[in-house]
């Protein structure tokens, strides 16, 4: 009874320590102030940011997608203009989207520069969303969104279901819409989407739903080839780069 009793004693000491260190390293986190607006040097695979903003943790319809990546990596840092898109985005996918609830993925550093196990996201315009999933029955389900970083071991195949849980499939009508709402919000902050990554295999079955003939319709772009290891690894995530909107030059006519 005694050995059994100091286990116990030894697994919440544990825990309360690795707490406590989480706690320290979250300091950030929970001090942090977004003021006046972010200034990006440079482009997403060579850059940083000034003043970038914090994504908060969660809203209505989202949460981010990693405790580790919040707080502890410091991943969801993005410029001041694209902070404003997600949000506006999400809040129209309140009304377009009424049951889905998004996840939210990584941003950038607190000063951009190089990630962990990333090329890009360097200049605070680069955002990963996960896509969302369904249930054969056409519900929505959260499952596979809840486990943090892990879900980049998970692996969808060109059908858009899960190679375990076959059940599962991507929802690509659902993905076209957040895609949309972002579209409209950038172009209403001076921003536009400069491209999209999905797994290449992945792009008839997204242009085949509804939305995402209107994201054809807008020629908003999907990049058409990716290295081998980006293929694989953007199966249930899409990464989006904004850039300035650019001004349409207009010819006078004499």
């Amino acid at each position: 009874m005694k050995e059994r009793k100091k286990r116990k004693i030894k697994k919440r000491k544990l825990i309360l320590g690795f707490l406590l260190v989480l706690s320290l390293l979250s300091l950030d986190q929970f001090f942090e102030t977004n003021e006046g607006e972010s200034t990006s040097k440079g482009s997403v695979r060579n850059g940083s940011i000034e003043n970038a903003w914090l994504v908060p943790w969660s809203g209505d319809n989202w949460g981010y997608f990693s405790v580790m990546s919040y707080f502890i990596i410091d991943n969801a840092y993005i410029h001041s203009t694209v902070y404003k898109i997600i949000l506006e985005a999400y809040k129209t996918c309140e009304t377009t989207c009424p049951d889905t609830y998004f996840r939210l993925m990584e941003c950038g550093n607190t000063r951009g520069g190089k990630m962990l196990l990333r090329r890009t996201h360097q200049n605070g315009y680069g955002v990963d969303f996960m896509i969302p999933k369904k249930n054969k029955d056409g519900s929505q389900n959260q499952f596979l969104d809840r486990i943090g970083m892990l879900h980049y071991l998970l692996e969808f195949t060109p059908t858009e279901k899960n190679t375990i849980f076959s059940s599962i499939e991507l929802d690509f009508e659902i993905m076209a819409r957040h895609i949309l709402a972002l579209d409209d919000a950038a172009k209403a902050n001076g921003l536009e989407i400069h491209k999209i990554i999905l797994r290449t295999e992945l792009l008839p079955l997204f242009y085949s739903t509804p939305s995402g003939q209107k994201v054809q319709e807008r020629g908003i772009y999907f990049m058409p080839r990716l290295y081998p290891l980006a293929n694989k690894v953007h199966d249930d995530h899409y990464h989006v780069d904004f850039e300035r909107r650019k001004q349409k030059l207009k010819m006078n006519r004499r």
